[in-house]
């Protein structure tokens, strides 16, 4: 089955900065299946996101790419995902994320 990552990232993405590079292992990221992903995205489509830099706003996730979630979207996506119970894992990470203020990194199919 096809995985999506997501991650916590230890600090906030600088606005030069691109995350073009595949890496879950740096963010301690867990996995999600893309059934369940894939039930959750139209309900996305209004959350703002950035897609791979602070310099690409967009809304939605990256579905094939990586997504930076700013804590202000957090609890937006939090409100979403509790509709499907298989995405607890996800919840819980993105409850931390939103209790300390953190960005969350999402890296798609």
């Amino acid at each position: 089955m096809a995985k999506h990552e997501f991650g916590i990232m230890k600090h906030s993405p600088k606005p030069s900065a691109r995350y073009d590079d595949y890496e879950p292992q740096k963010y301690n990221c867990i996995p999600v299946d893309d059934n369940y992903i894939e039930q959750i995205t139209p309900r996305l489509n209004n959350v703002e996101f950035y897609w791979n830099s602070l310099d690409m706003p967009a809304k939605g996730i990256a579905y094939c790419g990586i997504t930076l979630i700013p804590p202000t979207s957090v609890k937006r996506m939090i409100e979403v995902i509790k509709t499907v119970d298989e995405l607890s894992d996800l919840e819980q990470l993105l409850q931390k994320a939103l209790n300390e203020n953190k960005w969350v990194i999402h890296f798609g199919l």
